[in-house]
């Protein structure tokens, strides 16, 4: 004769009602990390400030327009290399993949406007106009923070906005201004800016 089946009244619901609380406590914890997770690395921001202080210093006693733009070339590669450091510790730190989420979003927005100021790079030095290259860099960064700064915290878009209105300023300012408005954005706005963010949202 077949046995009945045994069965616990409240033993399935209960197991389903846990594997559900697991579930849910997943899906928390892995918004919270994205949350926190800015796609802009604070300390990073800090250290790319400091070296962009000490391109400007160097920059500014340069002879030449060639050499005065390649401190400022090695500058860009040293502060991408930072940036991009500080950002794979940031989201590793923060359990978030990078190629995913907030810094896929952030990367696809900001690398557009720095093609941009490449290519305005070559024509204004093929023009004679480097004059006008600092106020370009700094609004062409500055709108790549910006569209950038549109899936993070809202810190990142004011940090692009400020950067913004400095190379309008530096656009129609002396030239001999150039290293000193690249000095107060580059390096003074990516330290300041830089410390909330690490402060506030992770590093």
């Amino acid at each position: 004769m077949p046995q009945p089946h045994s069965f616990r009244p409240g033993s399935e619901p209960a197991a389903l009602q846990d594997k559900a609380a697991d579930n849910l406590r997943f899906i928390r914890d892995t918004m919270e990390r994205s949350a926190t997770f800015t796609g802009v690395p604070g300390w990073g921001g800090v250290a790319m400030g400091l070296t962009a202080l000490l391109a400007a210093w160097l920059a500014h006693r340069q002879p030449t327009v060639d050499r005065w733009l390649l401190v400022w070339f090695g500058e860009a590669g040293v502060a991408a290399l930072l940036g991009v450091g500080a950002l794979l510790w940031k989201s590793s730190a923060a359990g978030v993949p990078l190629g995913s989420g907030p810094g896929r979003r952030f990367a696809l927005s900001f690398a557009p406007p720095l093609l941009v100021g490449a290519l305005l790079t070559m024509a204004l030095y093929r023009a004679g106009a480097t004059a006008l290259l600092p106020g370009a860099w700094l609004l062409l960064y500055g709108t790549g923070v910006v569209t950038g700064g549109a899936f993070s915290v809202r810190v990142v878009p004011v940090m692009g906005a400020c950067f913004m209105l400095l190379g309008a300023v530096a656009l129609f300012a002396p030239a001999s201004w150039g290293d000193g408005m690249m000095a107060l954005g580059f390096g003074g706005l990516h330290i300041g800016f830089g410390l909330v963010i690490a402060r506030r949202h992770g590093g």
